[in-house]
């Protein structure tokens, strides 16, 4: 899992899972009904439904239509940056950052392209922005949407507490790009973005966005989370304009393997003794201090990825004394960590790939900003946490 693969073998993440998973089985460690039983279904079901609603505005368009509609309302280098930072985050907060990254990525390259810009702070600005926004909600990535799963954290409660940090993220990110670009950034020529017409489905747009937003509502108004995304999602299946074959293809399958058998394994983990030595053994680091939480959290993610590090400490979180706090510390953290590296995020990597034939992002390029913006934006999250203590 912390590779990436198994040298001499075609195996990646997904595949590491589900051969966890079968391990567990084969060694009688569970039995068949005890895996389909450790499977989290509301989280399988908040991230699919999030999947289809975001096909859909996929293909209505939304996405490009609408970073380019924000972006074109800057006129220099300063605020071309500040854009593609503030959509970055606003659309990562709301919906899956990974999918905004895939959308982001070409339109800055087309931008900074025609108007002559060197495209690396911009695509930077992808990146950490995607990762900045995403850690304000629950839908933003998939390692919030699983612990929205564990914890049972309310959408308001977490987007309330959480958001304040997105949104100092999202001035550091700009200050330490424009800072640290600031030969991009010198010059006061005025910029016009150009204007290219942009495919969009306009029945199904508003379809989507109508859908989108009732079940934003939904979820500040306290529906069950996962409930109002499937209702979402299958509310937008029900049409006579898109053939349902281009919303599939826009589901990530194998995420929702990942996590199916991530959970199978770690109820292998819970049923024997590991979960209690893992326990003891963090014990004795004091996880119950947020400060060593976080600080645990950003080593862990960058080693094994996110998601994985959140299901490592399922088992130690719930026996924390505080574990809303310690599940909001740990969400913040562990988004927040992907930041660190060029390999800290998928968010990254896919900026970095599809970018690659226009800017080769390389790994100091990256962590020269990154490392600085996950120190303070991490800090100032343990902070904030630690202040709104009772």
């Amino acid at each position: 899992m912390a590779i990436g693969s198994l040298p001499g073998l075609r195996l990646d993440r997904t595949g590491a899972a589900i051969v966890g998973a079968g391990a567990m089985l084969a060694a009688g460690i569970l039995n068949l009904e005890e895996a389909w039983r450790s499977i989290h279904y509301e989280t399988i079901l908040l991230l699919f439904g999030m999947m289809i609603v975001v096909a859909n505005l996929r293909v209505a368009g939304f996405f490009p239509w609408a970073a380019r509609w924000f972006v074109r309302r800057a006129h220099g280098p300063q605020s071309l940056l500040a854009a593609v930072i503030v959509i970055t985050a606003v659309l990562s907060a709301m919906f899956v950052n990974d999918t905004i990254c895939i959308v982001m990525t070409p339109l800055v390259l087309e931008i900074t392209g025609s108007l002559g810009r060197r495209p690396l702070p911009y695509l930077l600005a992808v990146a950490m922005a995607s990762n900045v926004g995403s850690a304000a909600t629950i839908t933003g990535n998939p390692q919030n949407m699983m612990i929205g799963g564990f914890s049972g954290i309310p959408y308001a409660t977490f987007f309330f507490t959480l958001a304040p940090v997105a949104v100092f993220g999202v001035v550091v990110t700009f200050v330490l790009l424009r800072w640290m670009h600031r030969e991009e950034f010198s010059a006061t020529a005025r910029v016009e973005v150009p204007e290219q017409p942009v495919a969009v489905d306009r029945m199904l747009l508003i379809k989507s966005l109508t859908a989108a937003l009732v079940m934003f509502a939904a979820l500040f108004l306290g529906a069950p989370i996962a409930v109002s995304a499937m209702v979402a999602g299958a509310a937008l299946l029900i049409t006579r304009r898109v053939h349902p074959e281009a919303i599939y293809a826009q589901i990530d399958w194998p995420l929702l393997v990942l996590f199916s058998g991530l959970f199978v394994v770690l109820a292998g983990v819970e049923k024997t003794s590991l979960d209690e030595e893992l326990f003891a053994w963090a014990a004795t680091f004091r996880l119950e201090k947020l400060p060593v939480l976080s600080t645990a959290s950003v080593l862990l993610s960058n080693l094994v990825s996110n998601v994985p590090s959140v299901m490592l400490f399922k088992p130690v979180i719930e026996r924390l004394p505080n574990a809303t706090e310690a599940w909001l510390a740990l969400s913040m953290s562990a988004t927040l960590a992907g930041n660190l590296t060029l390999s800290g995020s998928m968010a990254n990597l896919i900026v970095a790939e599809r970018a690659r034939e226009v800017h080769r992002i390389t790994f100091w390029e990256y962590t020269r900003a990154g490392l600085p913006l996950t120190l303070l934006t991490v800090a100032a999250g343990t902070a904030w946490l630690l202040w709104l203590r009772p």
